[in-house]
């Protein structure tokens, strides 16, 4: 349970942390951290990277995915996975 505001945020950050990491195992480059806290109610970072080819998006996707699924967080919505373009994980 999320006690306050500055947990919520600490934890928010440190999920995004969590999975800039976890795409670095799957070599993933250009990796940001985007804090939007000021931009939107809706989010408070975005974790933005990039791969080489679809091979390697889905790798990044999968690993993303399975090491959540371990701490029991899944995303609410994902987008892009049929064609690994672009993946949207939110």
């Amino acid at each position: 349970m999320i006690k306050n505001g500055l947990d919520e945020i600490q934890n928010s950050h440190n999920l995004a942390r969590h999975i800039a990491q976890l795409s670095l195992t799957k070599k993933a480059s250009d990796i940001k951290i985007l804090d939007v806290r000021k931009l939107t109610s809706v989010t408070d970072f975005f974790v933005i990277c990039s791969g080489e080819s679809e091979p390697q998006v889905k790798a990044i996707v999968d690993e993303i995915l399975e090491k959540l699924r371990v701490d029991k967080i899944r995303p609410w919505h994902k987008e892009g996975i049929e064609h690994l373009q672009w993946v949207l994980l939110d």
